[in-house]
C-alpha cells in the first residue's frame, strides 16, 4: 500500500502542508520507536525469542520510517515536490527487506534451526579449557527459548575418571556462564584417539533371538 500510494503521489502530485508538524511527528516518531526496537530486541535476544527479536525490528522499520519521512518534509520544504512519494518507494523498499529478513529467521526457528555462530562460540568457549584436546561433536537444539547443548570433547585417555570428570564439569560450568542463552549443557568425554559418536556405535550384531542389528 506504501509503495502504491508513493506512484499515485509521483504521477498525481499533491501539496504537503504544515510541514512543520510533519517535521515535529517524525522526530518523536524515530525517537520513540527506535527506543522501542532496542528493548525488544535487546529482550529477545536475552531470552531467545525469533518472534520478539522480529518485533523489534518492526519497531526499527517504524523509527526509520519516521526519519525517512523527515527527510521528505525537507526536501519538500526546499522545493522538491517529488521528494515525500520518493521516500514512500524508500520506506516501502525497508519493508520488504525487514520482512524478508524477519520471516527468515522465524522459519529457521521453526525448523529447529541455529545459527552457526553458535556452533563456533561453543567450539571457541571449550577450546580454551586446559585439557581439553578438541571439540569432536557440538549438537544444539531448541528447547521453548533456550538452547540445550551436547558436546564431545577429547582428552587424554590417561587421565582418571575423576580428572575427566572434573575437565567435563569445567566445561559444563564456562559454557553457560559464558554463553548465556544456553540453558543447559550435557558434555561426554573421550579419549583423543576415538572421540566422536562414530567411535560409539555397535557393529552389527545378534542376540537375545533378535535380528541382527547395530546401534
Amino acid at each position: 500500500m506504501a509503495g502504491y500510494t508513493s506512484i499515485q503521489r509521483l504521477v498525481h502530485p499533491e501539496a504537503v502542508t504544515y510541514l512543520w508538524a510533519v517535521a515535529a511527528a517524525a522526530i518523536i516518531g524515530f525517537v520513540g520507536n527506535e527506543a522501542v526496537a532496542l528493548f525488544r530486541i535487546k529482550v529477545g535476544q536475552e531470552i531467545g525469542s525469533a518472534a520478539l527479536i522480529a518485533d523489534g525490528y518492526h519497531a526499527r522499520v517504524d523509527g526509520l520510517t519516521s526519519l525517512a519521512v523527515l527527510l521528505g518534509a525537507g526536501g519538500v520544504w526546499l522545493g522538491y515536490p517529488w521528494a515525500d512519494p520518493l521516500v514512500g518507494l524508500l520506506i516501502t523498499a525497508a519493508i520488504l527487506k525487514i520482512v524478508w529478513d524477519s520471516g527468515k529467521s522465524v522459519l529457521v526457528r521453526l525448523l529447529d534451526g541455529v545459527d552457526p555462530e553458535v556452533m563456533d562460540e561453543i567450539r571457541h568457549t571449550i577450546g580454551h579449557i586446559e585439557g581439553v584436546h578438541g571439540v569432536t561433536e557440538v549438537r544444539v537444539r531448541w528447547l521453548g527459548h533456550r538452547l540445550h547443548a551436547e558436546v564431545n570433547v577429547a582428552v587424554d585417555p590417561q587421565f582418571s575418571v575423576t580428572k575427566g570428570h572434573d575437565i567435563a564439569m569445567e566445561v559444563q560450568h564456562d559454557l553457560l556462564h559464558d554463553l548465556r542463552y544456553l540453558a543447559s549443557a550435557t558434555v561426554h568425554v573421550d579419549p583423543w584417539d576415538s572421540s566422536g559418536e562414530h567411535h560409539h556405535r555397535a557393529a552389527n550384531h545378534a542376540h537375545d533371538d533378535l535380528p541382527a542389528h547395530s546401534h
